[in-house]
């Protein structure tokens, strides 16, 4: 009997030793896979709203198509791209919403005009929606930062993390400071991105504004990432 109370309570004492190290195993595939997933969405977010449009523009160019039909392909292209993520996601939100209807009056409007750079200011009037949006999100207690972080902070430490994380807001003044910073510079970005994009398209030619404001998307977004990550970082604010 004893002999065997003993041997129960060695094999508890493992399992309970090995406990830890599982769970944190088990943390750190789960972890790889929220990374892997994150990786595929942006990847494939690269490819829909970036690379397939451009491509699509330069090719129907290429082939002879007309500078309105090669824009209007180019920006319809989005749809079922914007179709899957409702489908997916089971839900319909308001920015999918905004931009299948941007989609859709901007080319009923260039139909009517039968002016290729009304379609060229459509991506305008979107990023100068959002650039509103997030810095209205300014006067509510979460900021448009602390929201769009959340799919990043839960694949690096997890749902527990993510709690503790939030919890911030309520109890450091400071950590509000800098996610409304943060958030601040975000909307200006892409009002700016707006601004120049309807320069862009009144003063170069039609076939070099979609690869001219692609480029410049990409470079700001691109300074913008870098001056975000070297501002958290700075501020111990980095996970």
């Amino acid at each position: 009997m004893t002999t065997a109370i003993t041997g129960e309570h060695t094999m508890a004492t493992q399992q309970t030793q090995q406990t830890p190290q599982t769970d944190t195993d088990g943390e750190a595939a789960s972890a790889r896979r929220r990374t892997v997933a994150l990786r595929r969405r942006l990847a494939a977010q690269l490819l829909f709203e970036l690379v397939l449009p451009l491509g699509s523009y330069y090719g129907l160019r290429a082939a002879g198509a007309g500078q309105w039909l090669s824009m209007a392909v180019s920006g319809l292209l989005l749809l079922p791209w914007i179709v899957y993520g409702i489908v997916r996601q089971r839900r319909v939100e308001a920015m999918a919403v905004f931009t299948l209807s941007l989609v859709v009056v901007g080319t009923l409007l260039s139909l009517i005009t039968g002016s290729p750079r009304v379609l060229m200011i459509r991506d305008s009037w979107l990023t100068a929606a959002i650039g509103l949006w997030v810095l209205g999100t300014l006067l509510t207690r979460r900021p448009f930062i602390m929201t769009a972080s959340r799919g990043i902070v839960i694949a690096k430490v997890g749902e527990a993390g993510l709690v503790e994380w939030e919890a911030r807001w309520d109890t450091e003044p400071m950590f509000r400071h800098h996610l409304r910073l943060v958030t601040a510079v975000w909307g200006a970005v892409f009002l700016l991105d707006a601004v120049l994009r309807v320069v862009l398209a009144y003063t170069i030619p039609v076939d070099s504004f979609p690869l001219t404001s692609t480029v410049l998307w990409l470079v700001m977004l691109g300074g913008l990432l870098t001056w975000h990550n070297w501002y958290l970082t700075r501020h111990g604010m980095k996970l």
